[in-house]
């Protein structure tokens, strides 16, 4: 114990200061024989601790000593004493590699590989890394495999050393990884050749390597991706020749990536050619020239970017890539070009895992990929008249991005040095244990040695706690990639319309691009029409005002947002024209610049179809609720009524009193509307379908209201006495079940009670009122019409609009047919004098639920209408498996099934007793008069067909009853229901799948 009362002694603290972590068992391995002379050497100690893991470090150096001969060793402990080259390399070595310092106690001699100074040791070439495999190789008498295995690991080593001892740095590394990638491929292909001699002789075979092998980007630990071509030698049959192509191309691919004594080197992945694994391993040129020019999609034309020949016959590697380097660069030419990037996208977030995604290096946000796919992207659209782009690699791609004025010199230097930390941490990861992985490690010891090796490249101080400044720096690259993802693609783009002098930029390191190239940027985006949508970018972001500044900050997310929508034309000329309304005011552009998830959801919205943007232009200001927390919840029907009464008695006359009306229910559909198209309505979409109808019924509910009161009061200032007679509303059809969707009209049925003494004077009183109430609503103006179709009244359109309930009581008792029972299966007060409404209600209820259900002939009567309407109601040329109304096992087929069951059963089961569709569906299921599995079937296919034609009305602005022929509208539709780009076809097929199973019921317990 010392003076000071410590319990370790002397060299142990010596220890512990320079960064071991057990120091204890650092003094047991330094006391050792083979280290003597080691242990008082203050040079090389405080090398090791200069290392990632001077634990690590030092039992690999132990156990090479170990494992060398005497006098080998003594020349490594001399060696490493008096040379720092090999010092700094060796231990460098050992301190982050536990798989590199297994290598070198199987193997000790190649310590020799890291004590070289020769220019070619310090930036090998392929070649380089050839003739020392091939030596290699070749002096061993044993089995080539394993001859390749440890050659390859040796020359891994001295690239590995290079790299700890910042001799090179991350782009100089990934190409060396690549070049002795290339160079074990031809060593392979060269043994597998020497193994099959006479298929060697009957072909050509060309090895073109792909992805980060093409690249000249390697990791330490990857799949190397290759593609096959191959030719027939002269006088050989094609068919033999690819035999016999085949034959070397899966021996060498076994010599890679089997695992033998020495380990495996690495996986040799041929998924990336035509077919991918399904296709054959090897074609010759022609065929895959065919299956590019008319086959092949977008990412197969991305992953090109990268290709490069790498062994076998270079003369045919280079007839491959001259021959299908011209297509690469005309890929954003073809029709599908965006539909395919935004599929690459959402492939890249959907294949992260749900635990990583925290930990993601590559596919995580802020990850490489988001780098790689970003300049990759600007490489397609651009490089096609810009020769200076086709690089494989994803640094210099960037630089040459640069050089072009495509991307802003600063924007680039900040994404070349995230990208550098990023590979350098992924590169680090593997290295330890020569591991494929792209997870940051949890372990404590494992970030510890991570931030070690990398405290030249972390912008913090490492001293006090270096895995938190290694975390630091991690997440300040991954926020900066991420900031950078969107604004390489987009921000670039204002530069091309901004009213500037010649050469200045609209933000620091932002380059001008011409009109040229800034409309091929957009067509990559999805806009239709680019000329168009750079006029909408001229007017809104040139200039110098300060509206044009917050624009221009604006508009890159904006544009990435309407880019992600079915319709970016629309979104973009929305925006232009909702900012014209409201560039003025003083709160419009703030609450956007200031709320993000307010203008994320204003794009949405505009993007998403006709039907909200088309309200919200009629009273711009509408935005507003787009910042409130609150602005998109529902209002109920009390507080809708409030205000519509009090909008109505605040007007001068009928006509602006309903006109105000009609104002407050735009606000409100679109409030509906935006809170539907932005998923606040419910996580569930029958939840949401449900919440949608249930807010439009108390919308129209309140409406009707209102104009019936302004109405009212309008006959009793032209009269000048009180209304003579109480006037209620009842809802029908799907206003009265609340199952409206945007696209409804009102079904409605007038009732009306005299006061007494007034009966003809009342009802010339009541048809007034209600035949105005009908104009003033349906009446052309800027706020949307409500039709109030009063056709399911009692003698249809022959008969009188508005009835006394002893007319109705009348009719009903000798003229009413089962067709109008069923009808009032629907009925319910909305509007007008709510006892009179109730009176109604206990009036018809005996007619909807009659006692005993009805006779057999009314059933007949029944299946025989349902079955007259569907063949003679569907439109001429209607598709019947899509026709979401009267289509096969569309809406009503569900609701006449459920509506003859309540007919039958309602008056001795409650749960009948409703208006609605679903809720009688499943008390039908509970009270055991359908299976629950039908049940479930007709919920499904009535679920999906309303919620169909909820979208065809919110995308086209009009209602429809079937899907639309417009791709882009048909992919609206897609949208809101949940499919992604490009599904639209698997949403006609389930839907079709969904309606035909609710058919076969239907068929079972309707027709019987």
């Amino acid at each position: 114990m010392t003076a000071g009362g410590s319990r370790i002694s002397r060299p142990e603290n010596r220890l512990v200061r320079r960064g071991f972590g057990d120091p204890e068992a650092a003094v047991r391995r330094l006391a050792a024989p083979a280290l003597a002379g080691l242990a008082d050497d203050p040079v090389l100690l405080d090398a090791l601790g200069a290392t990632a893991d001077p634990d690590l470090a030092l039992l690999g150096l132990a156990r090479l000593l170990e494992a060398l001969g005497e006098g080998e060793r003594h020349v490594l402990r001399d060696t490493l004493t008096t040379a720092k080259p090999l010092r700094d390399r060796l231990l460098g070595v050992l301190g982050a590699s536990a798989a590199l310092g297994d290598h070198l106690a199987t193997h000790p001699r190649d310590w020799h590989a890291l004590d070289t100074f020769e220019l070619h040791d310090i930036h090998p070439g392929t070649d380089d890394f050839r003739r020392e495999l091939e030596q290699r190789v070749r002096a061993n008498d044993g089995a080539p495999a394993d001859a390749l295995r440890a050659a390859y690991r040796r020359c891994l080593l001295t690239i590995a050393a290079r790299d700890l001892s910042g001799t090179t740095d991350l782009e100089q590394t990934a190409a060396e990884l690549a070049d002795l990638a290339g160079a074990t491929l031809r060593t392979a292909l060269e043994i597998a050749a020497e193994q099959e001699p006479e298929a060697a002789d009957a072909c050509r075979l060309a090895v073109i390597g792909m992805g980060k092998c093409g690249g000249r980007e390697l990791n330490y630990v990857s799949d190397v991706d290759v593609i096959f071509v191959a030719e027939p030698r002269e006088g050989v049959d094609e068919q033999r020749a690819l035999r016999a192509a085949t034959r070397l191309a899966s021996a060498m691919m076994r010599l890679c990536s089997d695992t033998t004594r020495e380990g495996t080197i690495w996986p040799v992945d041929a998924n990336l050619r035509p077919e991918g694994r399904n296709g054959p391993l090897v074609r010759t040129l022609a065929s895959h020239v065919a299956y590019y020019q008319r086959w092949a999609k977008t990412w197969e034309f991305q992953a090109l970017l990268k290709a490069r020949p790498v062994a076998g016959d270079t003369e045919l590697g280079h007839a491959y890539l001259a021959a299908l380097d011209p297509m690469v660069w005309q890929a954003t030419e073809r029709e599908n070009f965006v539909a395919d990037v935004q599929r690459m996208r959402r492939r890249v977030v959907e294949a992260i895992p749900a635990g990583e995604l925290d930990r993601q290096l590559k596919l995580g946000p802020g990850g490489l990929r988001d780098v790689e796919f970003s300049v990759q992207l600007l490489q397609l659209v651009h490089g096609r008249t810009d020769p200076a782009l086709r690089s494989g690699n994803t640094l210099a791609a960037l630089r040459a991005l640069s050089a072009g004025g495509y991307v802003g010199r600063a924007d680039a230097a900040s994404l070349d040095a995230a990208y550098r930390f990023l590979r350098s941490l992924e590169h680090r990861i593997q290295l330890f244990r020569l591991r494929r992985t792209h997870l940051m490690p949890t372990d404590p010891a494992d970030l510890r040695r991570l931030a070690r090796s990398l405290t030249t490249m972390i912008n913090d101080d490492t001293r006090a706690d270096p895995v938190a400044a290694l975390e630091r720096e991690w997440k300040r690259h991954a926020l900066e990639v991420r900031r950078l993802h969107e604004k390489l693609f987009y921000r670039p783009l204002l530069a091309a319309v901004a009213s500037l002098s010649a050469g200045e930029a609209l933000t620091p390191g932002t380059p001008a691009m011409s009109p040229r190239a800034a409309e091929a940027r957009l067509q990559a985006l999805g806009f239709a029409d680019p000329p168009a949508a750079l006029r909408h970018l001229m007017a809104l972001a040139a200039g110098v005002s300060r509206k044009a500044a917050i624009q221009r900050t604006l508009l890159p997310v904006m544009l990435a947002w309407f880019s992600d929508s079915a319709d970016p034309d629309a979104g973009l000329l929305g925006f232009r024209q909702v900012s014209d309304a409201l560039g003025r005011t003083p709160w419009y552009l703030r609450l956007l610049r200031d709320e993000s998830e307010a203008a994320e959801g204003l794009a949405r919205v505009l993007s998403a179809g006709r039907l909200a943007p088309d309200l919200l232009l009629r009273a711009p200001e509408a935005v507003a609720m787009l910042g409130d927390p609150q602005g998109l919840v529902p209002r109920g029907r009390t507080a809708l009524e409030q205000e519509v009464r009090a909008a109505v008695g605040r007007a001068p006359n009928a006509a602006q009193g309903v006109a105000a009306a009609r104002s407050v229910r735009r606000r409100e559909l679109f409030r509906t509307a935006t809170a539907d198209l932005l998923g606040r309505l419910g996580d569930d979409p029958a939840q949401a379908l449900e919440a949608a109808a249930a807010a439009l019924t108390d919308l129209n509910a309140a409406t009707l209201a209102g104009a019936l009161a302004a109405c009212t009061a309008e006959w009793e200032q032209q009269h000048g006495e009180a209304f003579p007679t109480a006037v209620a509303v009842i809802a029908m059809g799907r206003f009265g079940g609340r199952e409206l969707g945007y696209g409804s009209d009102a079904d409605v049925l007038f009732v009306h009670e005299p006061l007494p003494g007034t009966e003809q004077d009342a009802t010339a009183a009541a048809r007034w009122v209600c035949n105005e109430l009908r104009t003033l609503l349906a009446a052309p103006a800027t706020e949307p019409a409500l039709l109030v179709d009063a056709d399911l009244r009692p003698e249809g359109r022959q008969g009188p609009l508005v009835r006394t309930l002893g007319s109705y009581r009348a009719y009903y008792a000798r003229w009413s047919h089962v067709w109008e029972s069923q009808a009032l299966l629907r009925a319910e007060p909305v509007a007008g004098d709510a006892e009179l409404g109730e009176r109604f209600r206990e009036l018809i209820d005996p007619l909807r639920y009659p006692l005993g259900g009805v006779p057999e002939g009314d059933l007949l009567e029944i299946r025989r209408i349902k079955a007259r309407v569907e063949s003679e109601r569907l439109p001429r040329g209607a598709d019947p498996t899509t026709h979401t109304k009267i289509g096969r096992g569309g809406l009503a087929d569900v609701e006449w099934t459920v509506q003859l069951l309540q007919l039958q059963h309602g008056h001795e089961v409650p749960g009948l007793r409703t208006t609605r569709t679903r809720r009688a569906l499943l008390a039908a299921a509970g009270a055991g008069l359908l299976d629950e599995e039908d049940a479930a079937v007709l919920d499904a296919a009535w679920v999906l067909a309303s919620r169909v034609r909820s979208a065809v009305m919110l995308v086209r602005g009009r209602a429809g009853d079937s899907f639309p022929n417009e791709p882009r509208e048909l992919a609206g539709v897609a949208r809101y229901l949940g499919y992604g780009e490009g599904h639209s076809g698997e949403l006609v097929d389930d839907y079709r799948r969904t309606t035909r199973r609710a058919r076969a019921v239907v068929e079972r317990l309707f027709y019987g």
